[in-house]
């Protein structure tokens, strides 16, 4: 049996960013098993540890050398390669130099009744310490993060600067370099609290040793610490602590060893928006905010320590003095804030620039302030008109005020406060805060219709905006956000159930910036292309997707009403024979395109007759259900169809050797197509049926 040996793979560095950790954590997992794999290296099991200073690839049982590999490989025909003596020819001697192996080592093998001469090529496996010291040069070199910093060897580049590195397989030290680091047996512990060097004897005393040193290098066991030391302050607190899932995952990556406290603060300061005081905690402090048991925000906080002081109330005392400086800060800014109404700033957006070759943000609160007014109208809401003509004037008022400036995080909720306290109508100040809704994908929906109108202005005004001006998204750059815009629309439009044109929006947003038809269409091409993805994203088959978008993909809910009712038919068996008919009308006018197609089709009989009468009974109650975007009624006609054109096909050939009939029956096809042509495509939906 071959024997096995852990690796230990450590690259010591500065501090990490946390929002980079986790990247690498997976990363150099993914990369170890590729390397691995392709060099034909089993193993048993790879982790990944990681702390701020650390990321470190684990590979358990690691086999200590390649499995031997033999491989027939083919060569020319036995007949080429032996003569009729069986004496070896040219042809034979060069292929068996190429591939190493004695001309009398060939053996015939026949393929597809010819023989051919095979060369049986064995290679011994490599040892794997051999492999290894490449093996991981290579995976240094390929781990890139999202932003990489040089230092003083300029093709060396990584999250932070490297400062060691610890390779072992087994007890082995394995070398490895980087600038003019060399890899060795020695890491280090806590920065604060542990040896400045460890000696790590074996891979499998690594964790241990860390460990005895304040390094938990395991980001699942330094969560559980972590969060059990939580939950005994809340205890000793009586209060919940809110744990944010990213915070905590932030939190877990900035420190080696987690040493929660918590801390309290002036009671007064609850006077403050809620939102104030947990951004200023979880944003800028990575505290978490803790709560009664009603749910009301209480006067303390929690964070976590990377260092276990001797006496923690310094700890406390410390952060209690750093937050309070941010809290008064933010209490001055809401009290002066509130001295001057959002309306009164709305003329202070003239001298803050949206884009070079937009204007100034006033400039584009008005385009927004237009598009709202028209979208209300386009949606029936003149009840809403007024409301929203407010909101969208004061939309991005609070952009322009202290708490907003200190704190940009907090725009909407500024907006939606400060117009509260101004006397603003409920659903105005709801609506400053709901323009902005949702803000990622999965995230809450705007409540109110006033904020979803406003949000869907903006949105479609900066996406023919931005197209206006040349700078649409790249593959890889996106900088003004058009994606995102694309699915907040979409997300809107579906989850309050607005029935938008989105080419009348575009238009109305290109007649306000005064684009042209062909920004126009590249803007929508954008959009249509995102509804797509979006669409497929709700585990629409791509032929449905297609077919829908092409039908009524300029109103993207009716879009999303039309695919579910076709996705409710897949399974039944008319519509299949009518998706197949479909698909066999095309193809044949397609085939037959330089024939003579009849426009005369008064001598049709029989299923001809049939499906020629239903066809023209059939169209304007289509067209009918189309114009009302009735798609039950749409697809009861088609079913109604389907019974007429299956029996056509199965009464008569088309391709008739009498090219009067066949004329005549082509014509009653291009009928047929006719009407399918006014739903779309259905070749789309080839193999997706049942």
């Amino acid at each position: 049996m071959m024997s096995v040996r852990d690796l230990l793979f450590e690259i010591g560095t500065e501090e990490i960013p946390a929002s980079f950790l986790s990247f690498g954590l997976e990363e150099i997992k993914r990369l170890a098993r590729e390397e691995l794999e392709g060099a034909g290296l089993k193993y048993g099991g790879i982790e990944s540890y990681g702390t701020p200073r650390r990321l470190t690839l684990y590979v358990r049982s690691l086999n200590e050398r390649q499995d031997d590999v033999e491989e027939e490989v083919r060569g020319p025909l036995w007949s080429q390669a032996f003569d009729s003596n069986g004496y070896p020819t040219k042809v034979a001697l060069g292929f068996a130099k190429s591939r190493g192996v004695g001309v009398e080592s060939l053996q015939m093998r026949e393929v597809r009744g010819a023989a051919y001469a095979f060369a049986v090529v064995r290679r011994e496996g490599r040892k794997t310490f051999d492999l290894l010291p490449e093996m991981l040069q290579r995976l240094l070199k390929r781990l890139i993060f999202p932003k990489n910093m040089y230092w003083s060897d300029p093709s060396v580049r990584f999250a932070r600067p490297i400062r060691w590195l610890v390779a072992l397989w087994g007890s082995d030290v394995i070398p490895v370099s980087v600038g003019n680091v060399r890899s060795d047996r020695v890491s280090r512990g806590h920065r604060f609290l542990g040896k400045r060097s460890i000696e790590i004897p074996s891979a499998g005393d690594y964790l241990k040793l860390l460990y005895s040193e304040f390094v938990i290098a395991h980001p699942e066991k330094r969560r559980e610490k972590m969060l059990s030391a939580v939950a005994a302050l809340e205890k000793e607190m009586g209060a919940r602590v809110e744990l944010d899932k990213d915070l905590v995952e932030e939190n877990v990556n900035l420190v080696e060893y987690p040493v929660p406290f918590y801390g309290t603060f002036d009671q007064s300061y609850l006077d403050i928006p809620e939102e104030v005081l947990t951004t200023t905690m979880k944003k800028h402090q990575r505290y978490f905010p803790v709560r009664d048991r009603d749910g009301k925000l209480v006067n303390f906080f929690v964070g976590i320590s990377n260092n276990q002081a001797t006496v923690m109330q310094n700890v406390r005392d410390g952060n209690e003095r750093v937050l309070r400086a941010r809290l008064s800060d933010a209490a001055f800014f809401w009290e002066e804030d509130r001295k001057k109404g959002l309306a009164s700033r709305v003329e202070d957006l003239k001298a803050v620039v949206y884009q070079e070759k937009l204007g100034s943000l006033y400039q584009k609160v008005e385009s927004i302030r237009e598009l709202a007014l028209w979208l209300t109208d386009h949606l029936g809401l003149g009840d809403k008109r007024n409301l929203v003509d407010r909101a969208a004037f004061l939309s991005k008022a609070d952009l322009v005020t202290s708490m907003v400036y200190e704190f940009p995080e907090l725009q909407g909720v500024m907006g939606r406060e400060y117009a509260r306290c101004g006397g603003e109508h409920p659903e105005v100040a709801l609506a400053l805060y709901e323009q902005y809704l949702p803000r990622f994908a999965g995230d809450q929906l705007p409540k109110g219709v006033v904020g979803a109108i406003i949000g869907l202005a903006e949105r479609a005004y900066t996406i023919v905006a931005i197209h206006h001006v040349g700078l649409e998204p790249t593959a890889s750059q996106d900088p003004h956000g058009l994606r995102r815009a694309s699915r907040c629309i979409n997300e809107i439009i579906w989850g309050l159930n607005l029935d938008v044109s989105m080419d009348l929006l575009f238009r109305k947003a290109a007649e306000i910036l005064g684009s042209d038809e062909k920004v126009l269409d590249r803007a929508f091409d954008f959009f249509r292309q995102r509804l797509v993805v979006q669409l497929k994203e709700r585990d629409f088959s791509h032929g449905l997707v297609g077919l829908a978008v092409d039908c009524i993909g300029r109103r993207p809910l009716q879009a999303l009403k039309l695919i579910e009712v076709l996705d409710g038919l897949k399974e039944e068996d008319w519509f299949s024979n009518l998706v197949t008919a479909a698909i066999r009308v095309r193809n044949i006018l397609v085939k037959a395109k330089d024939e003579v197609i009849g426009e005369d089709l008064s001598g049709a009989e029989g299923v001809e007759l049939e499906l020629l009468e239903e066809l023209k009974m059939v169209r304007p109650l289509v067209e009918g259900a189309l114009s009302s975007f009735d798609w039950h009624e749409m697809a009861r006609l088609l079913h109604r169809l389907e019974g007429p054109i299956s029996r056509f096909f199965d009464g008569v050939m088309v391709m008739d050797q009498d090219l009067s009939v066949r004329a005549r029956r082509l014509g009653i096809l291009r009928e047929a197509q006719g009407l399918f042509d006014l739903i779309g495509d259905f070749t789309k939906l080839k193999g997706e049926v049942r």
